[in-house]
């Protein structure tokens, strides 16, 4: 495996790592870190390092929808196009083109159920190419960026009385 790789698969897990212990974790002296993820970032591979938030624990959390858009294509406009203008909304956290019964997949967030409604119905569904959309407000995450996320109680043993 190659240094670019197996820093990336550190980074993965934990963007925060320093260069250091990355090397430590890798094998790799510091410089082939710095050098692996100067060519990540530069080779548009990483695109950032963002915390995993979980907005239940926040008081002013986000709403979090999925939404399922299904399009009709022309000659003109391909599925590229139309993931290009809905990418750029900045309600948009996620947009993935999916096999399956619909064509796109999308995260979404907002301040309130409405507001992700108003997007959805004002923004997306008028855009010519979309023919349906299907939203699922996300109730409880339980895991998110390959993190896992817990109440914090590991005692699950039951009471016993006598």
């Amino acid at each position: 495996m190659d240094a670019e790789r197996e820093v990336l698969d550190v980074l993965a897990r934990n963007a925060r790592e320093d260069i250091d212990d990355i090397a430590a974790q890798t094998g790799f002296d510091a410089a082939a870190v710095a050098e692996a993820i100067d060519a990540l970032e530069a080779d548009n591979v990483v695109h950032g390092y963002q915390a995993v938030v979980d907005w239940d624990r926040v008081d002013e959390g986000k709403i979090r929808a999925l939404v399922e858009i299904n399009v009709e294509l022309d000659r003109e406009t391909g599925y590229e196009q139309v993931a290009d203008r809905i990418a750029k909304f900045p309600a948009v956290d996620a947009l993935h083109l999916v096999s399956g019964d619909y064509d796109f997949a999308v995260e979404v967030l907002g301040e309130t159920m409405q507001d992700v409604s108003r997007f959805i119905s004002e923004q997306v569904a008028p855009m010519p190419e979309v023919t349906q959309t299907v939203t699922h407000y996300i109730m409880e995450t339980y895991k998110d960026g390959g993190i896992r996320f817990e109440d914090g109680d590991d005692d699950d043993r039951l009471s016993v009385s006598p």
